[in-house]
């Protein structure tokens, strides 16, 4: 009789065990926990979900994870690659079309599945399905793209994970790595077109009605030494909007770098006038470093008749005239900076130099 009541309430649990399903609490995958890493490339994402198992003492290659291709024995599959992970798909994705191994990928999601050759060789597979579970449902007409790498040789990783190494401004590498080896590929994105993309298509909202918006575009250009022509035109409808320092400096480098110095010439004049200190010795020392030192000159010059008791600008003033040649007059400026109480790092400079024009500096020095 008792087992009979026992019966009943074992039946009775398994018809409200679905309701007590639906209402359980999240609990962790304890044994592949799961986790999300990301790149930013550029202004460009590769983000990849996994879960990641531990190696436990076993043997992952060529046992836990069979080489090439198997028949799971359950699904559709019956030539199906390792998931890359544990648990459900892998997912790689990417914000933009971008290159894996040089091969053209559009930007999307995809599942992620590795096939390794005891050669050490590995196919990285790119499927279009990124929803089903593991390898089960995998089918090759659904490949978006496969490229082949070779895997290398690393220390023990315990528990699988992804990074991401070798990063350029194009591109990067994608590590999986576990137990003791890597299995790398790498994404890159066209950058720079991306970016003049992203930017033409920001300019056509409220980032255009402001000189910021505009300018921080042809600025990139100029960094990049890129996209002359459409950059000077956004360079010139920011300082329509604002005339500012920043607008006529980056307009005239983006001119020299097209070749068309006397109109550059003229914007660094422009920004020269519209300068603080610390800005007209930037833009004089840009000149110093090309070596165009009657420009240079011209504007140490004008920040010293700015600024004549400024130890900074008569320390610059110095560098500039020791660059030429001119060791007397660069001696004057060293002086004329040290007598003028600066701060630390221009005396030290200032001293230096001196040092290395021969100069006794023990006067100066005393206190230090």
């Amino acid at each position: 009789m008792r087992n009979k009541k026992l019966l009943i309430i074992f039946l009775a649990g398994l018809i409200f065990l679905p309701e007590l399903k639906a209402q359980t609490i999240t609990t962790p995958q304890s044994a592949s926990p799961a986790a999300e890493v990301s790149q930013t490339i550029g202004i460009s994402t590769i983000s990849i979900t996994y879960s990641r198992p531990a190696v436990k003492g076993r043997e992952i290659w060529g046992q836990l994870v069979p080489y090439g291709y198997i028949n799971p024995g359950f699904g559709s599959a019956t030539e199906a690659p390792w998931r890359a992970g544990a648990n459900e798909n892998t997912t790689i994705s990417f914000s933009h079309n971008a290159q894996v191994e040089g091969q053209d990928i559009p930007a999307g999601t995809y599942g992620l599945f590795v096939a390794l050759d005891e050669s050490g060789k590995a196919d990285v597979i790119f499927s279009k399905n990124s929803t089903s579970w593991g390898s089960y449902f995998y089918d090759q007409a659904e490949d978006q793209l496969r490229v082949q790498v070779q895997t290398e040789e690393i220390p023990h990783t315990e528990r699988l994970t992804y990074d991401f190494v070798d990063l350029t401004k194009n591109d990067a590498v994608v590590a999986l790595d576990w137990e003791k080896k890597r299995i790398p590929f790498k994404v890159a994105f066209d950058v720079d077109n991306i970016v003049l993309a992203n930017a033409r298509n920001q300019l056509r909202n409220t980032a255009g009605f402001g000189w910021q918006g505009p300018l921080s575009a042809a600025n990139y250009c100029y960094q990049n030494n890129i996209n002359h022509e459409e950059a000077i035109s956004w360079a010139s409808q920011a300082l329509a909007n604002t005339d500012n320092f920043n607008g006529h400096f980056i307009k005239g480098g983006l001119l020299m770098q097209s070749n068309r110095e006397s109109e550059a010439l003229q914007e660094f004049d422009l920004a020269a006038e519209l300068a603080n200190t610390n800005q007209l010795n930037f833009v004089a020392y840009q000149f110093l470093q090309k070596e165009n030192y009657d420009k240079a000159l011209e504007y140490f010059k004008m920040n010293v008749d700015r600024n004549p008791k400024s130890a900074l600008c008569h320390d610059s003033l110095g560098e500039c005239y020791m660059a030429m040649g001119n060791n007397k007059l660069a001696i004057k400026e060293f002086k004329k900076s040290l007598s003028l109480s600066p701060q630390q790092r221009v005396k030290t400079n200032s001293i230096k130099n001196l040092k290395s024009l021969g100069v006794d500096t023990s006067e100066y020095e005393k206190g230090e």
